[in-house]
């Protein structure tokens, strides 16, 4: 099935509201064997009919989102009814549905929002029970010989995701008629690139029969898609393992910070964090996964030498004498977090984020990276990461999280 994807609004093209419709959907479409062949995003007002008109001529579904609100710019309902050549009729349920939200909530309803009970002739009325926008599905013969099925929907996620799940799903189970769903595994690695897939494993991964593979690439990590039979998807991990186990951080979808958290919780470990470039980050991440707090213990933030010497017990002739980014420095600030909170493990950076600051032996981007760890060695690591400061504290953050993992895996 061709199913394509319209999101409405002005706000989703200034960039004010992110557009988050596209991700979501094609997950749960997913779940049905089901694919988004294209997504477009227009303005609210009379660019909406002209999509619409595009969309039902190429697609055997079109999905519609936002445009149902009261106002003068919404007019999703007027534009498919004019693509269709359809009468609008005002549907007496949607009204009384309308007036009893109002009435329940102790307020009288605005004439405005009168046109939400308009509809297409033919069209059923997908409830609402977050909102006041009905929703509108319009089979496929409402079409003519285009023979495409329209399904209009809120833009609010509390009001389009319960619809979708209860309303939408049921109806493209039935008309997909798909009785076997793709079976997809996403494996996640850390500290490889595309580039790495193409030349060491992808012409083998490709040449895997009922077997589709592709790439999801971001700062410091890659997702390798695996879609087909089991058979064929089971050969595809294989082969991907072969030449990255190592850098495998999950095959869940998990991120990074939450495979730390699961590692050091099933080795019943604890982790301190010592962080000057990335102020808090390393922290913030590993505290953002649900039940970090049986295993994080401590984060320091020390930004200042004073803070290094005072809080951690770094050197201060070794400050003086080697600069604050520097190997005995990082090595100082892991073992001092590790001692002072007593944790397991004790990570601890220090870096130039830029874009001031760098000099010919330690150019911006310069990070020393130290792990360590309670009965063992401190390793300490010297990386270069020229890019913008907020790209740089992240990928520090990733780094350093990562060198946790492989310690404790």
């Amino acid at each position: 099935m061709r199913i394509e994807l319209l999101t409405t609004g002005t706000e989703l093209l200034l960039g004010t509201t992110q557009n988050t419709h596209g991700a979501w959907l094609g997950q749960e479409l997913f779940k049905l064997g089901l694919r988004i062949q294209r997504q477009v995003t227009v303005p609210d007002g009379p660019a909406v009919e002209a999509a619409m008109a595009d969309a039902v001529e190429e697609a055997d579904v079109l999905i519609v989102t936002g445009g149902l609100g009261p106002t003068s710019d919404d007019l999703t309902r007027e534009s498919i009814a004019a693509v269709l050549g359809l009468e609008m009729v005002e549907d007496e349920l949607a009204l009384r549905t309308l007036l009893a939200f109002f009435a329940q909530r102790g307020k009288v309803m605005a004439d405005a929002n009168r046109k939400q009970a308009m509809v297409p002739v033919g069209a059923d009325v997908l409830p609402n029970a977050n909102g006041t926008a009905p929703g509108l599905y319009l089979p496929p013969r409402l079409s003519g010989g285009r023979n495409c099925a329209v399904f209009l929907l809120p833009g609010p996620p509390s009001e389009l995701y319960p619809m979708v799940q209860g309303e939408v799903l049921p109806r493209l189970k039935a008309l997909s008629g798909l009785e076997v769903v793709p079976a997809m595994l996403e494996m996640r690695f850390v500290g490889v690139g595309e580039s790495d897939f193409h030349q060491g494993v992808d012409e083998e991964l490709t040449g895997i029969a009922g077997l589709e593979v592709g790439y999801c690439a971001r700062l410091g990590e890659v997702d390798l898609r695996l879609v087909g039979t089991e058979e064929a998807i089971a050969a595809g991990r294989e082969i991907a393992l072969r030449e990255f186990a190592a850098e495998l951080v999950s095959e869940d979808g998990a991120t990074l910070e939450e495979a730390v958290v699961r590692l050091l919780a099933a080795q019943g470990k604890t982790v301190a964090t010592a962080e000057s470039c990335t102020g808090g980050l390393i922290a913030n991440r590993i505290t953002d996964v649900s039940g970090s707090s049986e295993v994080f213990r401590y984060g320091y933030v020390t930004y200042a030498n004073e803070a290094k010497r005072d809080l951690l017990g770094v050197r201060w002739e070794d400050l003086e004498e080697h600069g604050a980014v520097s190997e005995p420095v990082a090595r100082q600030m892991a073992e001092g977090a590790l001692r002072n909170a007593d944790a397991d493990v004790a990570v601890a950076v220090t870096g130039i984020a830029g874009p001031t600051g760098g000099s010919k032996e330690k150019p911006v981007g310069t990070v020393f990276i130290a792990v360590a760890v309670k009965g063992g060695e401190t390793r300490v690591v010297r990386q270069l990461h020229p890019r913008s400061r907020v790209s740089f504290k992240r990928a520090v953050s990733q780094a350093a999280l990562d060198l946790v993992r492989r310690e404790v895996a």
